[in-house]
């Protein structure tokens, strides 16, 4: 099982110093790759009744743009977006920067999708929430085809593209594509078109029969559940340090391929202790 962090985005602040230390810190300490949540707007709560979520006070550093600087001061540690909201952007645009990014990280690039929740984002973005579970798979499909043809021509629903390719093409051809879903149509769209699944939540029974059923839906549609990975998520902020170990195992045991150890909402203070929890966390699995 691959073991990873999930960058503090919203306590580290906006010192690329900090950022680049934090960064270079997680691969000295043998850490395999980075993941980076993703929202470009956050909603002011005040005029929202019942709003709940992160707000417009909420930091979130961009992915893609994020991993460019740090693929320019890392040699080995691995990309992830968990995950870009990919129905409120273009399909085209973002083959395009993901592309980019593998290039410029010598193909340590893992794209995470979802459909997302938040209907502000799609509407400042200009695009349609209420279709977003249906646009998405012929995204991955458009995408997966800018990654490996030098030229393009596709006309689906939601798309269209007469003759044309992105240049550079990524190191990965095509980029490893996973998804985040809870919700049972999730798993199943998941099950037909995606590398890899981010499940949310404890690896508990409910988790263990989420687990079955992707396998099920995996053989379902004609694949090796094995070639579908999981990455799952150990929140120290919930989780004391003496059960870090053990919950590293009953993920294991589950068929977890990858696990990200996640500092924020633990109470810590600045970048130093964010550090600090990860050496932590990685020592308690080598003892």
């Amino acid at each position: 099982m691959q073991v990873g962090v999930t960058f503090p985005q919203t306590e580290i602040g906006t010192d690329p110093k900090a950022i680049r230390d934090y960064t270079q810190a997680a691969e000295d300490l043998g850490y395999e790759h980075l993941l980076a949540y993703d929202h470009v707007l956050g909603a002011d709560p005040t005029d929202r009744e019942d709003w709940r979520g992160y707000t417009h006070e909420t930091m979130f550093h961009e992915p893609l743009t994020l991993f460019c600087y740090l693929a320019a001061i890392t040699q080995r540690l691995g990309f992830v977006s968990g995950v870009i909201v990919l129905p409120q952007r273009q399909s085209a645009l973002v083959a395009k920067q993901a592309a980019e990014v593998d290039v410029l990280s010598n193909g340590r690039l893992r794209l995470g999708v979802g459909i997302g929740w938040n209907a502000v984002e799609y509407e400042a973005l200009g695009e349609d929430f209420s279709t977003r579970g249906a646009r998405i798979e012929e995204q991955i499909e458009v995408m997966r085809l800018l990654w490996t043809r030098e030229v393009v021509s596709y006309e689906g629903e939601y798309h269209r593209i007469t003759e044309a390719g992105i240049n550079p093409m990524p190191v990965q051809r095509p980029i490893p594509v996973w998804m985040g879903a809870r919700a049972d149509v999730g798993l199943r769209r998941t099950a037909r078109v995606a590398d890899g699944w981010f499940p949310l939540g404890p690896p508990d029974d409910s988790m263990r029969e989420a687990v079955k059923r992707l396998r099920e839906y995996v053989e379902e549609a004609g694949r090796d559940p094995e070639s579908v990975g999981i990455e799952a998520r150990l929140d120290v902020g919930r989780i004391p340090p003496e059960q870090w170990t053990a919950q590293t195992d009953t993920w294991r045991s589950l068929g977890a391929t990858h696990i990200s150890v996640n500092t924020m909402n633990a109470g810590l203070r600045s970048p130093q202790e964010h550090v600090e929890t990860i050496r932590r966390y990685k020592e308690a699995l080598g003892a």
